[in-house]
C-alpha cells in the first residue's frame, strides 16, 4: 500500500544535532575579522570559477567527440538533445504557430501517454452524475503536487479538479512537528468543505492516509459529498486509527523497515512527533513503476508524515464506516 505501511515499529530514536552556536559580542572585538571574512569570501568566489571553466572545458570537449563521432567538423549534424526547440518568430505580419509540444525527447515506455478518456467509464455521461468536482486528497508525506498528471487529464476529460494540501504537507508551511490532532491535520480540507455553498457537491478521492482524512471529512460534511473513492488508501471502520489497520497487515518488508526515520521533536522519551522516509531508497519503496522526473521530483517535495493523526481512532457512523463505503470506490 502507501506510504505510511512504514509505521510499524520505531527504530532507535533519532538524536537531533544541537544547533550551531553563532558569535556573540561586537565584530570589532575580534583581530582582523573583515580581513577573514574578505579572503573567505574572496576563496570561495575563485573556486566557483573554477568550477564553472572545467564544466565548460568537459562540454566542450564532448561537444566536439560528437562531431567527430557523426563525420562532421562543421556543426551541422542532427544533434540528439533533450530540451526544447526554439522555433524563429515570421519575418511577415503572420506569426509563426507552433506545435503544441515542441519537445524531442523520445517518450519512454514507462511514460506512457493516456487520453482524458480513458479515465472515464464510457457508460457514465458527465452530464447525468451529480457533481463533477473532485477533490484530490494525497497521502501521508506527498502533497497536491503528486497528482500534477491526474488533475491535466481530468480536467480536459471534462472534469472540475481540487487538489488541496493538508496541514504541514506540499507548500504548507506549518511544522509537522506540531501536529496534534487528525482534526488540525485535515483543516485544510474541511475549511474547503465548509466554504463550499449550500447545495454544492464534491467527490472525494483520497490515496493512502489520505482514505482516514476523507471518512474524518465525510463524517462532518455529508451534505456536501456525493461519492467517496478509496485509491490505494486505508478505509477505516469505527474505532479504528490507520496504525490499527496498517497493524494487521501480515508484517512488513525489510525495504519498509529501511526506509522509515522516526522524528522525536519533543525529546525521545516522548512518542515520536513524525516519521521521515529515507529518500535514497524512495524509488524502489514507492516508485518502482515510476518515471525518474516524478522520483526527481518527490525526492524534492516530500515532507515529513505526522505521527499523531495515524495513532487517533476515528468515530464513524454506520453508514460512513468502510463496511458500508468500500463499494463507492
Amino acid at each position: 500500500m502507501g506510504n505510511l505501511c512504514t509505521c510499524f515499529s520505531p527504530k532507535t530514536p533519532v538524536k537531533t544535532k544541537k544547533p550551531t552556536k553563532r558569535l556573540q559580542g561586537n565584530p570589532q572585538t575580534a583581530p582582523n575579522s573583515s580581513n577573514r571574512w574578505t579572503r573567505i569570501r574572496s576563496t570561495r568566489k575563485d573556486n566557483h570559477d573554477d568550477l564553472i571553466h572545467e564544466q565548460a572545458l568537459a562540454a566542450a570537449i564532448l561537444f566536439r567527440q560528437h562531431q567527430q563521432q557523426n563525420g562532421s567538423a562543421s556543426g551541422s549534424f542532427p544533434f540528439d538533445r533533450s530540451v526544447s526547440l526554439r522555433h524563429p518568430n515570421g519575418s511577415g505580419s503572420k506569426k509563426t504557430q507552433l506545435p503544441r509540444s515542441s519537445s524531442s525527447r523520445a517518450r519512454s515506455l514507462t511514460d506512457p501517454l493516456l487520453q482524458p478518456h480513458q479515465l472515464v467509464n464510457q457508460d457514465i455521461k458527465l452530464d447525468d452524475l451529480e457533481t463533477k468536482h473532485l477533490v484530490l486528497v494525497h497521502g501521508g508525506g506527498f502533497g497536491a503536487w503528486c497528482w500534477y498528471k491526474t488533475i491535466a487529464l481530468l480536467e480536459e476529460g471534462g472534469f472540475k479538479v481540487t487538489a488541496v494540501d493538508l496541514t504541514g504537507s506540499g507548500i504548507h508551511s506549518f511544522d509537522t512537528n506540531g501536529i496534534t490532532s487528525l482534526s488540525q491535520y485535515v483543516k485544510p480540507l474541511t475549511d474547503f468543505l465548509d466554504k463550499l455553498a449550500d447545495g454544492e457537491k464534491t467527490i472525494l478521492v483520497g490515496h493512502d492516509f489520505g482514505g482516514a482524512c476523507i471518512s474524518y471529512a465525510m463524517e462532518l460534511f455529508p451534505h456536501k459529498v456525493s461519492k467517496a473513492i478509496f485509491v490505494a488508501a486505508a478505509m477505516l471502520t469505527n474505532g479504528q486509527s490507520t496504525l490499527d489497520m496498517f497493524s494487521q497487515k501480515a508484517g512488513s518488508s525489510d525495504l519498509m523497515q529501511q526506509a522509515q526515520i522516526f522524528v522525536y521533536a519533543n525529546g525521545n522519551n516522548n512518542p515520536p512527533t513524525a516519521i521521515n522516509l529515507d529518500k535514497s531508497i524512495l524509488r524502489d519503496l514507492l516508485f518502482n513503476q515510476s518515471p525518474g522526473k516524478d522520483v526527481a521530483l518527490a525526492s524534492v517535495s516530500i515532507r515529513p508524515i505526522p505521527f499523531a493523526p495515524v495513532l487517533e481512532k476515528l468515530s464513524l457512523s454506520d453508514l460512513k464506516s468502510a463496511a458500508d463505503v468500500n463499494l463507492r470506490a
